[in-house]
């Protein structure tokens, strides 16, 4: 585990001191790239108020995965059982991941106005279409002899789906909750920029309005920051439930 880990830090470590030694010696402006001390110095300056707009958008990110999660799973397994809905529905739903954000934000914010559930709902809106084309996908993969074992030890078509080929599509299924969980934050924070009371979207617009660029970094290393939490409270759910993913793709070869 330190092994694997220390590759990556120390490659950081060499990329920051790199960008550090850059920015101080190449004179460049800090409007138009801070480096990474005038990064620290101004998060800690603006400490309070970045966690308070953090929060919110902390907030509306996890709300709308939640409920971007438990639709999604329906809708896959709904796109698996039910071969009239998946013709119907499937094209419409692979089309939707096309729309672009900037497209449908404002829409919501004439819906929704300028609170927090307007982003909510567009988080779970632009969040459930990997998990339930992933779930679809992985129910859809499992071997055949896995229901038709059960079937004949007389389980139900019912039971052998939600105790058999759920928990072998879990491993799929967790791939589109890991895949929807990498934008989450990025689009709570677009939707707050087109138009919100406050969160890191309103933070980053104030900022490039005032160009000052160390807080733009600031936004963006929470964003990172947020989103490297979910993932890793998502890794977790998946050990405790299946075992986690499979070792074998982190180990390197011997």
């Amino acid at each position: 585990m330190l092994r694997r880990l220390l590759a990556p830090l120390l490659a950081l470590a060499a990329l920051l001191a790199l960008w550090q030694a850059w920015v101080s010696w190449g004179g460049i402006s800090e409007r138009v790239l801070s480096s990474p001390s005038q990064i620290a110095q101004a998060t800690l300056d603006t400490w309070p108020d970045l966690m308070e707009a953090t929060s919110i958008t902390a907030l509306e990110g996890f709300l709308g995965f939640l409920l971007a999660t438990g639709l999604g799973l329906l809708l896959g397994i709904g796109l698996y059982c039910w071969q009239t809905f998946h013709d119907a529905f499937y094209p419409l739903i692979a089309a939707a991941q096309m729309v672009p954000l900037i497209t449908i934000a404002p829409l919501f914010i004439i819906w929704f106005g300028f609170e927090p559930v307007g982003k909510v709902v567009i988080v779970a809106v632009f969040g459930l279409f990997p998990i339930a084309i992933q779930t679809y996908r992985g129910l859809k993969a499992v071997p055949g002899f896995y229901q038709d074992v059960a079937l004949t030890c007389g389980a139900t078509r019912a039971w052998t789906l939600w105790h058999v080929k759920l928990r072998v599509a879990a491993g799929q299924m967790f791939s589109g909750l890991r895949i929807s969980a990498a934008y989450v934050f990025a689009t709570a924070s677009t939707a707050e920029y087109l138009g919100a009371q406050n969160g890191l979207g309103i933070w980053l617009q104030s900022a490039f309005n005032s160009f000052q660029t160390p807080l733009i970094f600031s936004a963006t290393l929470v964003i990172v920051v947020l989103t490297a939490i979910l993932l890793g409270l998502i890794a977790l759910v998946e050990t405790l439930t299946i075992g986690g993913t499979d070792e074998s793709l982190f180990q390197a070869d011997e």
